[in-house]
């Protein structure tokens, strides 16, 4: 009997021993997930997924930047009416004067020559700079020109009048008769980067209006091409790898926010298409002569 009771005594201590133990290890579990709970949630993210404000910066969406710069960029077609010249270049005397007497030989020997010539036509770019008509470009997209024509992305031509140039800058404004136009505003080619993403806008080639993708490769450019057109060219341009090809000249240079940086002029090429660099006049050096030809009709230096 005694026996008997001291199994079940030891029974019961065992029963009561591992109850007691898997209470305390539960307890104990429960503790340690609820310090870490306190603690902070553990953050947990999907491989490759990331929320808009910690995510990596992906491809550039440049679509609402072309879709604001479009309708400010313009199509310049410039004409040239065909005209005679005379050349007063003295020539050696006529030998046959004292004999003929008639002019006959002054065509060989002396006297004016007359030279035609023909009709001459350019085409280029521009930027619609304010809602009232004001376009600026190169000015060796209009120089020289009787007549200039420029048609904006809905269609529409409008005469333009002639404002004022610079050939040192190569730039020049023109006014259209017209009012509510789109408009391109001006950013800070200060803040320009070297490697940022630039878009270059305008009619290449004839085409209709057309947009293409390059980043900064360099500031402050002299390449030496305002040269032939003055004897004091001022020159520190943005170079860029954006495709430009003739036609381009005088169109925009943008920024991914569609802000205006620059006026595309030139290209670095052996052929006179586009092999590799651009450059754009900065639009901090625009501003002032603009500014200057719509106040003044000339640039104060």
């Amino acid at each position: 009997m005694l026996k008997t009771k001291g199994i079940l005594l030891v029974m019961a201590v065992s029963i009561i021993t591992s109850v007691a133990s898997i209470w305390g290890y539960q307890k104990l579990t429960q503790e340690s997930y609820v310090g870490i709970s306190s603690n902070g949630k553990l953050p947990v993210n999907y491989a490759g997924f990331y929320d808009n404000n910690n995510a990596p910066a992906g491809p550039v969406d440049f679509t609402a930047a072309s879709t604001a710069a479009t309708p400010a960029v313009v199509h310049i077609k410039a004409r040239t009416k065909a005209k005679q010249v005379t050349n007063n270049i003295p020539r050696q005397r006529n030998p046959f004067s004292d004999w003929f007497g008639d002019g006959i030989f002054d065509d060989f020997f002396g006297g004016p020559r007359v030279q035609m010539i023909p009709e001459q036509k350019a085409s280029g770019s521009g930027v619609l700079i304010s809602d009232d008509g004001y376009i600026v470009t190169n000015n060796h997209v209009i120089n020289g020109a009787d007549e200039i024509n420029v048609t904006l992305t809905n269609r529409k031509t409008y005469k333009a009048t002639l404002v004022g140039a610079d050939p040192s800058s190569d730039l020049a404004v023109l006014k259209i008769e017209s009012s509510k136009l789109p408009f391109l505003l001006y950013g800070n080619s200060d803040d320009v980067k070297l490697g940022q993403w630039v878009l270059a806008v305008g009619y290449p080639l004839n085409l209709d209006v057309t947009v293409t993708a390059g980043i900064v490769s360099a500031k402050a450019r002299a390449i030496g091409v305002n040269d032939r057109q003055s004897d004091r060219p001022i020159e520190s341009f943005i170079q860029t790898d954006a495709a430009v090809n003739p036609g381009n000249s005088g169109g925009a240079l943008i920024n991914t926010n569609g802000e205006l940086i620059g006026i595309n002029s030139a290209i670095a090429s052996p052929t006179g298409s586009y092999a590799g660099y651009s450059y754009a006049i900065p639009v901090n050096l625009v501003k002032k002569i603009v500014n200057d030809m719509i106040k003044y009709g000339a640039v104060q230096r």
